[in-house]
């Protein structure tokens, strides 16, 4: 049986998180920027810069994550059709004739 894709655990809850720090620290930076003085200006970039790095990291982490999840079961199907290649028809038939019959009655 294959692995969910990540995106089924707290993967997309951490980066959905990541995003929202983001945008909440954008908003903060913008809206308090003509009051900082130049140290407090110095560390709201600072801390917007790290809230941001984190996020594309986590981005590319469950992008390389979903990238070899989709590989490993795109090798399978394959794996399966050689192995079973009239079940493989068979099947491609059924769904076609339920797709077939569904796109009819519309």
């Amino acid at each position: 049986m294959m692995e969910k894709i990540p995106t089924q655990t707290g993967a997309r809850d951490q980066l959905l998180s990541d995003l929202k720090n983001v945008v909440q620290d954008a908003e903060a930076w913008l809206r308090h920027s003509g009051h900082l003085t130049g140290e407090e200006f110095k560390a709201a970039k600072a801390k917007f810069e790290r809230t941001l790095v984190s996020a594309k990291e986590n981005i590319i982490h469950l992008e390389e994550a979903v990238v070899e999840k989709t590989k490993v079961a795109a090798k399978a199907t394959d794996e399966y059709v050689k192995e079973n290649p009239w079940k493989a028809v068979g099947l491609g038939t059924a769904i076609g004739v339920v797709l077939g019959m569904l796109i009819a009655r519309k």
